[in-house]
């Protein structure tokens, strides 16, 4: 990692500077970003990083590198912000700056040095969260302090500020509607599947093609039937456009993950403690309940973990339909060759993705840790 950002730092742009957001513009290296005692201080903490190879992986090395990477990966930030207001200066209101390759590249490869170096302090899914936290705040008050506005991202931000909350909070919607399906019907069939063994014959099959079916098509196949329905039953609000076929087809493909890892998790339950249970007096409901739900739910938070993470990037494509949400952002930007609007589209649907998937790992730390189970036990 820290090769790779040794490299985008000279091989590859730091950020682009275009005229207006259609055109490509020109590159911005590095060390014309980093010229002055401000651009040194920012990169001080990667100088830091270049030196952790070389250290002993002992506590206090790998709490260095921790530091370092977080601070290099808040510097870029930092760097790129007054880079951009600079350029801003005797530029048209039009022309953008906007994050380049090496940007991208030096910014992850820091990040990803930090959470490892956390990774092999010890710590677990909290601590890994924390460090990535840790940097978010960093950038989120250079947010909040306006040092980020002349970057393009945040211009596109601007000229969008009354329909973003409302893309997230109906991105989130059309992921939380999903869920509520999906829960109530692959919960039972996760059930089913493991008590008969011909009702995992007949559905997996089936949810591993669906699995294959490309999500614009499934949208596709919906709107057809969806719309004779809403034909035949006006006033329904049934449309073979807008969330309802988004929230269908989601359910779909969200399906096999919660199935499975109910059903694998049932199966792990070791048979002595069902047979210690059952002679303890516990019904076959108390059993299922006390026993069986307790020791599979690791399992089970694995499968809603990939269910979730799964659902929030397939919601954006739900846009092309009439869904709505990020997505919505996302393909204007694309339809008006705009990176910076795809951008602001993409980024907060990453985000979430990553805060569901950190969320959930600390679920599954903490029911696997109160069942005394070791880490990893999922479905195959």
């Amino acid at each position: 990692m820290v090769l790779a950002a040794a490299v985008a730092a000279v091989a590859l742009p730091f950020l682009g500077f275009a005229p207006n957001r259609l055109l490509s513009g020109r590159p911005v290296p590095l060390w014309a970003a980093a010229q002055g005692f401000d651009g040194a201080i920012a990169l001080l903490p990667g100088l830091a990083l270049l030196a952790t190879p070389f250290l002993r992986p002992t506590r206090t090395g790998l709490g260095l590198t921790v530091v370092a990477g977080g601070l290099f990966t808040a510097g870029l930030v930092w760097l790129a912000g007054a880079q951009a207001a600079a350029l801003a200066q005797g530029a048209s209101a039009a022309a953008r700056t906007s994050f380049a390759s090496g940007f991208w590249v030096m910014a992850a490869a820091g990040l990803l040095t930090a959470i490892d170096a956390a990774r092999r302090l010890g710590l677990g899914a909290i601590g890994r969260m924390a460090v990535g936290g840790a940097v978010a705040a960093l950038v989120a008050l250079q947010l909040a302090s306006g040092h980020l506005d002349a970057l393009s991202i945040l211009k596109e931000y601007a000229n969008r500020r009354e329909i973003f909350a409302d893309a997230v909070l109906r991105h989130a919607m059309l992921v939380a509607a999903a869920l509520v399906p999906t829960l109530l019907i692959g919960i039972p069939l996760g059930v089913a599947a493991h008590r008969v063994q011909a009702v995992g014959r007949a559905v997996f099959p089936v949810l591993n093609v669906v699995q294959t079916v490309p999500s614009i098509a499934l949208f596709g196949l919906l709107m057809a039937p969806l719309a004779a329905l809403g034909a035949m039953l006006p006033g329904s609000g049934i449309s073979g456009v807008g969330p309802l076929p988004a929230v269908i087809a989601l359910t779909f493909y969200s399906l096999l993950p919660i199935v499975r890892n109910t059903a694998v998790g049932l199966d792990g339950v070791p048979a002595p403690v069902r047979e210690a249970a059952r002679g303890m007096g516990l019904t076959p409901g108390q059993i299922f309940l006390r026993v069986d739900l307790p020791l599979a739910l690791p399992v089970f938070l694995s499968g809603l973990r990939i269910t979730v993470v799964q659902a929030v990037g397939l919601a954006a494509v739900a846009a092309l339909i009439g869904a709505g949400g990020l997505g919505a952002i996302m393909f204007q930007g694309l339809f008006a060759n705009a990176l910076d609007l795809v951008l602001l589209g993409a980024v907060p649907v990453i985000l979430l993705a990553v805060a569901a998937d950190a969320l959930l790992s600390i679920g599954i730390a903490a029911a696997t840790h109160s069942i005394g189970v070791l880490p990893g036990r999922s479905a195959p």
